[in-house]
This record gives C-alpha cells, sequence and structure tokens, in this order.
C-alpha cells in the first residue's frame, strides 16, 4: 500500500526531539513493507518557530515539508489563519502529488479539524481510505478556556466546529484515538483505542534510591494553560520546609513559563524545551516524574507518562480518569488532589518513603511501548 500521513504538530527526529505519535507510526507501516509519505509543515508549533533539520535521513519514510504560516500564541485568530492556510495549501499539494501516484491509506491527526476536512476530500478524490485519529477534543478543550459565567455562549460559538468534527467522525472510514475518552466523543462502535507509543528500551531501569539522599522530581512538558504547576512548585517548597531535600527540574516552554519562574523559589529549575539527548539524560537523573494536569483539560494520557515509565520513573499525578486508573493498576505511582499543594507533598512523601511499592513501572512501560501499539494500528488496514 501507499500510504499517507499528515500531522502539523509533531516534532520530527530529524529536528532532534524523540520520536512521536506519527513518525512511529509511519515507521510502524514501513516496517510491514508498505510505501509512505509523511506530510508536515515548516512551522514546529511547540517551539513557535521554524523547523530546524538538524538530522539527515528519513527511515525509508518520504517526508515532505511545506511552508506554514507562522503563529505565537496557542489561543489566537493568527493561529486561525495559519490552520486554515495549512489544509488549504496541503489539500493543493497533495492533490498534485497523488495524481502522479495516488495513496491507498491517508491518516490524518484530528484536530486540527479544517486538515482532517482535506484528507476526507482527497480520500473521496483518490478512492483511499481514510483513518481520523483524534489527538485532542476540540473544540471542548478550547470551551474551558472561558470564564463560568460565558461558558454557554462559548459553546454556542464553537458549536460549528463541533458540528464540523462530528461529520469527520462519521465520514471517516477508521476513527482512532490517544484516549478511552475520545470513544464517545467520536459516536464511532468501532473506535479503535491506541495509547501514545513511546519507544522502550529493551529494558526498563529499576529506579533505588538509597535512603536520605536528595530527591530529584522532574516535569517534562508544555508550560501551557492545561498544567497545574502551582501546587507542584508550593508542594517542594512545603517539604523543603519539612527538611525533605528534595528539587523540581522543568523541562519545557509555554505561554505561561513566566508565571511558574515568578512562583518558583529554591529548589527549582527551568531547562527550556529540551532534545531528545538531553530530555534523556535529565530523566535518567531523577526519581519521580511529574503530571499536573487537569480534568477538564481533555487529556487522557499524555505522551510524558510513557516518556517518565520508559525511564523507570514512578509518576505523581494530579490528571484523574485513565491516568490515574492506570498509574493504580500497575502501581506505578500516586494520584493527588488537583490544585492542592499540601496533597502533593504527601503523595510526594509517601512515594519517597514507599518507593519499592511501586513495582509496576515495567508492566506500564509495556502497555505503552510504541512497537506494539502501531504494529496494532497497521493491523486495522489489512
Amino acid at each position: 500500500m501507499r500510504v499517507w500521513i499528515q500531522s502539523p504538530f509533531d516534532n520530527l527526529p530529524q529536528e532532534g526531539y524523540r520520536k512521536q505519535r506519527f513518525w512511529l507510526m509511519a515507521e510502524a507501516f514501513a516496517r510491514k513493507g508498505h510505501d509512505v509519505v509523511y506530510w508536515t509543515g515548516d512551522f514546529n508549533h511547540m517551539a513557535k518557530a521554524a523547523r530546524k533539520i538538524v538530522a539527515p535521513g528519513t527511515d525509508g519514510i518520504e517526508l515532505k515539508i511545506f511552508p506554514v504560516l507562522p503563529y505565537f500564541e496557542n489561543v489566537g485568530l493568527r493561529r486561525v489563519a495559519s490552520h486554515r492556510a495549512y489544509a488549504r495549501d496541503w489539500l493543493r499539494l497533495a492533490s498534485a502529488e497523488g495524481a502522479a501516484a495516488k495513496p491507498d491509506v491517508i491518516i490524518t491527526a484530528c484536530p486540527t479539524i479544517s486538515a482532517a476536512e482535506a484528507a476526507l476530500k482527497l480520500g473521496r478524490m483518490f478512492s483511499a481510505k481514510t483513518a481520523v485519529d483524534i489527538m485532542d477534543a476540540w473544540p471542548e478543550t478550547f470551551e474551558r478556556l472561558a470564564p463560568r459565567c460565558l461558558a454557554p455562549l462559548a459553546r454556542l460559538a464553537l458549536a460549528g466546529i463541533r458540528l464540523r468534527a462530528r461529520r469527520i467522525y462519521r465520514d471517516a472510514d477508521i476513527v482512532s484515538g490517544v484516549s478511552e475518552r475520545y470513544r464517545a466523543l467520536s459516536g464511532r462502535d468501532d473506535f479503535h483505542l491506541a495509547y501514545h507509543g513511546v519507544e522502550m528500551p529493551e529494558r526498563i531501569p529499576v529506579r533505588r534510591r538509597a535512603p536520605g539522599t536528595p530527591v530529584r522530581l522532574v516535569y517534562a512538558g508544555n508550560l501551557g494553560v492545561g498544567y497545574d504547576l502551582a501546587p507542584v512548585i508550593e508542594g517542594v517548597s512545603q517539604l523543603r520546609r519539612r527538611g525533605v531535600e528534595v528539587s523540581l527540574d522543568i523541562a519545557g516552554k509555554g505561554p505561561i513559563e513566566e508565571r511558574w519562574r515568578r512562583m518558583a523559589g529554591e529548589g527549582v529549575s527551568f531547562h527550556g524545551y529540551l532534545g531528545s539527548d538531553e530530555l534523556s539524560g535529565l530523566l535518567a537523573k531523577s526519581d519521580f516524574g511529574v503530571i499536573p494536569l487537569k480534568d477538564d483539560s481533555w487529556v487522557g494520557l499524555p505522551y510524558k507518562l510513557g516518556d517518565y515509565v520508559a525511564s523507570g520513573l514512578p509518576v505523581l499525578t494530579s490528571l484523574g480518569g485513565e491516568c490515574r486508573s492506570l498509574i493504580e493498576r500497575f502501581r506505578a505511582g500516586r494520584w493527588y488532589r488537583p490544585g492542592d499543594a499540601a496533597a502533593f507533598a504527601e503523595a510526594a512523601l509517601s512515594l519517597i518513603e514507599h518507593s519499592d511499592s511501586c513495582s509496576g513501572v515495567a508492566g506500564l512501560a509495556d502497555l505503552l511501548d510504541s512497537k506494539k501499539i502501531y504494529d496494532g494500528y497497521v493491523g486495522l488496514f489489512g
């Protein structure tokens, strides 16, 4: 088969970052002998800058990068314009490409809504099977940004986007998603759950911290609205006041980074957005990973959970639902009450004093093994 994969937001391994969902998916198709074309723009969503290709080669995958209108905020009219232009330009370029070598399968990330709509048009144009992979809940994730008193108005204003999303899920041949939470959102009985997969080492490191040694917590991810680092930073301060030698490393960038920097006291360090090798080095020196997500973020299992368990790190999380359920099921960490610094401190202290109770980190890592997840995904296409 000739397989097209379209993703506007994932980092590329050629940029020096670790492989993410759609590149790992592309590799899974390539391993089965399929021809793969990977489409994306020349703008890096996380860095809010032009992509910088620092590594040669594409692992047997044809990479097609096209110009994208840059934007500098996650919420704003310029981002809307950029996404519309991306979909229009991809539709034009892919139409010409398909005339020469038509695809048998088109896989699109969703969001964006407009690019997913373009994928469905291309599918009809070339009689190709179209698959939609739900990465985030649009427009639901934007509705939570409105003040509570304006929530009904926000829902009304975004009704058109919700209708477009439902049509996409209805018309696609295959619908998958990164969270069980998206099954109901898709409205599909045949929804395929495919968690965020991460490349796993042959053996997951077993962390044994000597009693009395300093404790290193790490948060690696976006510094945006859905992530509540306030109780984490305050919780670290509470632990230090109680005589616990604990520090917090924060790796990432985002629109509210300065708020967290102003809050940060002694023992909190910011490292910026790290490449693959740098991030691996930081995780290797850490004891526990932190996922400070809010339930209203609409995230089921974030990438960072896989990153943490691949490094053998037990996890502290305020995210309920699937994340809490799996961590408790596999005995891979602790859940703490969202927004509560004291609850975070107590959960962290419990992990510090009873880290040997987290015996299931390797089991959770096996569940999030990218090879198993994406080989299973490829099997959907026969």
